[in-house]
């Protein structure tokens, strides 16, 4: 089982800090479980933690009123998101769904913002985070309205392997076709066949309920 501390060793923003201050950051930070399927928070409450993922693998997903869904991305182990709704104090704006039994970590908005006032790392972390997320975005956009289902399966695969979001993600990656499906907005059958594909153009390796990456960058620019 991953513990917090080896999470927060992989913390690039962590590791920059000088002992008085991971201890401060360290003594505040709530760890809590959740099983498959639950909501580690919903859209609409109040943006009060800054959350990371210590063991597992969540989605941020938005249901409209009709009952459409859609999943903006996947979030694995060794990885901290939702900075942008902490730093504006807002409502969160989509519900995060644990898509198998998940340990996070929540760091208080008063802790949040102590260290955007006192740390240069922190700052520039966030910068780069929310750079990189802003490009992971245009490119869903871009991803959903041209490509093709194995492209798509393709840049989900891809996604979770940036090394800026998420620092702790090794060549390969424990994910079901189910919950590669989900990221990637198409049907687990369509997931065996794309990864069939990939496998030929020499790409990944698949096992069972694992990934593993042979070519990022092709994988990157695949269009089927």
């Amino acid at each position: 089982m991953r513990t917090l501390d080896a999470m927060l060793e992989t913390s690039p923003w962590f590791v920059a800090l000088g002992a008085p201050a991971r201890e401060r950051v360290r003594t505040s930070l709530v760890v809590r479980e959740y099983p498959t399927t639950a909501f580690v928070c919903r859209k609409g409450e109040p943006s009060d933690h800054w959350i990371g993922v210590i063991e597992g693998l969540v989605k941020l997903n938005a249901l409209s009123p009709s009952g459409k869904c859609v999943t903006f991305t996947g979030v694995p182990a060794g990885s901290w998101f939702g900075e942008g709704s902490v730093l504006k104090r807002e409502a969160r704006k989509y519900d995060v769904i644990a898509l198998r039994a998940s340990r996070v970590v929540l760091m208080p908005e008063a802790t949040f913002h102590w260290l955007l006032d006192t740390s240069f790392s922190f700052n520039r972390h966030l910068l780069m985070q929310l750079n990189e997320r802003v490009g992971q975005f245009i490119g869903m956009v871009e991803h959903e309205r041209l490509l093709e289902p194995d492209a798509k399966v393709a840049r989900a695969l891809a996604s979770l392997f940036n090394p800026q979001l998420y620092p702790a993600t090794g060549p390969q990656i424990q994910i079901s076709q189910e919950e590669l499906g989900y990221l990637a907005g198409v049907s687990r059958q369509r997931v065996n066949q794309a990864l069939q594909q990939l496998e030929k153009a020499g790409l990944v390796k698949a096992e069972y309920s694992a990934v593993t990456i042979l070519d990022l960058d092709g994988l990157r620019c695949f269009e089927g």
